[in-house]
């Protein structure tokens, strides 16, 4: 049986609390590995490691980390069948879903590439007479990303690639679930120069977790996951000084207008909806219709879920795998078999004929679903979309906005104006128009609203280079020789 231990310092480090976690192969429900459990003395160690060394990898110029980021993007670029694979293996995701997700973590390691760049403060001269002033962005120190299952190669490359070219040492916890996509990361970042230390890997659970955000030598948290545990997070980091950024989960809706391309509509969700089986926060589970063109919608999705080949990743050809957990793939089936005793319509049950072994469930179609059943108002995160009908713009637009999640949303239409409109007064973080999963490129940031984040910060781009830095500012005077004198005032303006 294979032993999946921690990566301290530059090297594969068994672990040695006697705890440890199962690692399941999704397409079978059979154990493939265990996965070392760290306990808190484990968790310090690391936690050491990294901040001895901080200092020189804080001093290491900016054009050297920059190559260190070059070097890894090849890396990356080279092993994504690799990657890709381990994600399958442990995840279930099929290997298209997975060379997606790597695809797009790599974005974030290019965009770090540019921190010689990204880094530049701002100068003003002669603010004063005499008197220069400028700004500088700074490390915080030892940082720490808790990551998700669902993604275990994209989102700890949103962390770490603008974390480490900031400056900062990292320390990763990813899901204990899947865990060996994160090993194979800190190997190849060995392998692109950065020195042993500055990232480190801890496995494990609640016991990790709770280090890390008690102790002190951890300046930042960055987390995406539930969102009970986004607040958690939130609150006991910030309460521990802290700086935390905590995203949550998601109920994301797409308004189907009456004059929108249904084709496009439908192929559209049929992806957003079933795609990785539903276990994304940022998948589309409610379609909010127009009741002029509902009926050919739901007809048209229909129509569309039985081409969609449901199965072990390792076979060819398959679109969707199994569920993550056999107790995670029970929950989801609960919020189908449950739909119809709260008034909805169970037009496609994926709950039946499904693939023998492992975790399967098929794709779901519910339709007349409405505020206050389960399958509308929880976070399903799975391969359930639901339906509800609406008269028009006005109410959909309503739904979205006193849902609890703020994270994505879209809009299908032909009209300019009422997509102009949409994106102005829905109160979510990351908009679609005509686009059904509006995932950030790399050069903006990623995040939501409402229960979707805790924290003011979002994810990567800008605004995780800025959540990776403290800005500083200078205010310089050089005397001239020639007239030098003592004076005691503060700088003037005029």
């Amino acid at each position: 049986m294979e032993r999946i231990s921690h990566w301290i310092d530059g090297r594969v480090v068994a672990g040695n609390s006697g705890r440890s976690g199962v690692v399941f192969d999704p397409a079978t429900g059979e154990q493939q590995a265990s996965v070392d459990f760290a306990s808190i003395e484990e968790v310090d160690q690391a936690i050491a490691v990294a901040k001895a060394a901080f200092p020189a990898w804080r001093s290491t110029n900016l054009s050297r980390r920059a190559e260190v980021m070059f070097h890894m993007r090849e890396l990356v670029d080279a092993n994504r069948k690799e990657i890709a694979s381990l994600i399958s293996k442990e995840h279930g995701k099929v290997l298209g879903d997975a060379l997606g997700e790597v695809a797009r973590g790599l974005e974030n390691i290019e965009y770090a590439t540019g921190i010689p760049n990204l880094l530049k403060g701002g100068y003003s001269e002669q603010a004063s007479s005499g008197v220069d002033v400028y700004s500088i962005k700074q490390p915080l120190g030892v940082v720490a990303g808790i990551t998700p299952f669902n993604f275990p190669g994209m989102v700890p490359m949103w962390m770490f690639a603008n974390a480490l070219a900031c400056g900062n040492t990292f320390i990763l916890k990813p899901s204990e679930k899947d865990p060996s996509a994160s090993m194979f990361i800190a190997e190849l970042l060995k392998q692109a120069g950065l020195p042993d230390g500055t990232f480190n890997v801890v496995h494990g659970d609640k016991v990790a977790v709770d280090r890390l955000l008690d102790h002190p030598d951890i300046q930042a948290i960055s987390f995406v996951g539930s969102t009970p545990i986004a607040k958690y997070i939130y609150e006991t980091g910030t309460k521990n000084g802290k700086r935390v950024q905590a995203l949550g989960g998601a109920k994301n809706h797409m308004l189907v207008l009456a004059d929108a391309d249904l084709d496009m509509a439908a192929d559209a969700v049929v992806s957003a909806a079933y795609g990785s089986a539903g276990e994304r926060c940022m998948a589309i589970s409610v379609v909010l219709a127009s009741e002029a063109i509902a009926d050919d919608l739901v007809g048209k999705i229909e129509d569309r879920i039985p081409a969609i080949k449901v199965g072990p990743a390792s076979e060819e050809g398959n679109e969707m795998g199994p569920l993550i957990t056999g107790e995670h793939r029970d929950k989801v089936r609960s919020y189908v078999e449950g739909a119809v005793a709260e008034g909805a319509t169970l037009v496609v049950d994926g709950t039946q004929d499904v693939p023998a072994g492992g975790f399967f469930l098929k794709p779901s179609l519910i339709d007349h679903a409405t505020p206050g059943m389960r399958c509308y108002d929880d976070e399903i995160f799975g391969p359930v979309l639901t339906v509800t009908r609406i008269k028009g713009y006005d109410d959909g637009l309503a739904l979205i906005n006193a849902n609890q999640f703020g994270n994505g949303t879209a809009i299908f239409t032909r009209d300019g104006g009422a997509a102009r409109q949409f994106q102005f007064d829905v109160q979510v973080g990351m908009v679609g128009i005509n686009v059904p999963i509006p995932v950030p490129v790399s050069y903006y940031s990623f995040g939501g609203w409402k229960a979707s984040l805790f924290g003011d910060t979002h994810m990567y781009g800008p605004e995780g280079i800025n959540f990776y830095t403290r800005s500083k500012v200078v205010t310089s005077r050089w005397p001239d020789p020639r007239t030098s004198k003592v004076d005691l005032g503060f700088p003037q303006n005029r």
